[in-house]
């Protein structure tokens, strides 16, 4: 199972992580995910990290 791809920064902007990426639901349900759920959540989360960058609002 792919672990948390928390960094610990739990800083939010319209439900969105703006460290990890997901939306509180996600997070919240993390645990629940078997591995291929997993792992299109985090594409999800990438391409909203990557919006996030685009506009400078990206926590590091």
């Amino acid at each position: 199972m792919s672990k948390s791809p928390c960094i610990k920064v739990c800083e939010f902007e319209k439900d969105i992580c703006l460290g990890c990426g997901r939306s509180r639901e996600e997070i919240k349900g993390w645990k629940r995910l078997d591995k291929g759920e997993r792992l299109a959540l985090l594409a999800e989360a990438d391409m909203r990290l990557l919006a996030l960058e685009a506009t400078g609002r990206r926590k590091y």
